[in-house]
């Protein structure tokens, strides 16, 4: 089985360089992320395998985001889906629900192989077939044929990024895709404000803010207080550019 995955994850090589070339931009922040919170640095590549790093990612199942998660599960653990913001396409709001959702996982199950288990097909499923079958071993499990490939997927992204030249990927740091750069702005809508508004005031346009904030919808920031990503060196004189900027537009 494992073997399988592995040839699958090489034999799409132009797949294989996007991650590697992706990696550099997203995987030192859910690192940090997943140190922080004393979870297994190789639940990164959970990442890897479910979305391939891609923000904008969906399944026909309504999982988005690079966690793949569905409304429901997303919701339960905190993150926000409406018709304004999806923050399953937030790296960093995604990424502390993923942990939060493993932890409970690893909780329930015992091992962090059946909450990564779990996280593919439910607690629910999962649970009955462990009380069905008599084992708990996630090697010995019948299970869907998804989730009996899961671990395997995910070990072959592991094996591939430990040495990844052993498998003819020579990419150098040059070739890789800029860390994400960015400074925080806080900024409180007193109705909805157009997102080309926000840019201006962060001296920038609009994609570079749908950009750096994958989670906005549309083309306006609801009523509320946001907490925004803006490119660097923006942020100094932000809330007055932003201020002068409203009042023209109200």
């Amino acid at each position: 089985r494992f073997e399988k995955e592995l040839l699958l994850s090489l034999w799409d090589r132009p797949q294989v360089i996007l991650w590697l070339k992706r990696s550099h931009r997203y995987l030192p922040h859910i690192e940090k992320m997943l140190k922080e919170n004393g979870v297994p640095d190789d639940l990164k590549f959970i990442a890897v395998a479910e979305s391939a790093l891609r923000p904008h990612v969906g399944s026909r199942k309504g999982a988005i985001g690079f966690w793949q998660f569905t409304p429901a599960t997303a919701r339960n653990f905190g993150l926000i889906v409406n018709q304004h913001v999806d923050e399953r396409r937030n790296i960093f709001a995604s990424t502390a629900a993923a942990i939060q959702y493993l932890k409970q996982l690893r909780q329930d199950f015992g091992s962090w192989t059946l909450a990564a288990a779990a996280f593919n097909m439910g607690e629910g499923g999962l649970m009955a077939e462990i009380m069905e079958q008599g084992t708990n071993n996630y090697y010995t499990l019948y299970l869907p044929l998804e989730t009996q490939r899961y671990l395997f997927r995910i070990l072959s992204v592991k094996l591939i990024f430990s040495d990844p030249e052993t498998y003819g990927f020579n990419l150098t740091n040059k070739d890789t895709y800029p860390p994400l750069s960015f400074e925080q702005v806080q900024v409180v809508c007193s109705r909805e404000i157009p997102i080309r508004i926000f840019a201006q005031a962060a001296k920038t346009h609009f994609k570079a803010i749908k950009d750096l904030n994958p989670e906005l919808r549309g083309h306006y920031l609801a009523k509320g207080e946001h907490t925004m990503l803006v490119p660097k060196g923006s942020s100094e004189g932000f809330q007055k550019r932003y201020t002068d900027l409203a009042k023209k537009y109200t």
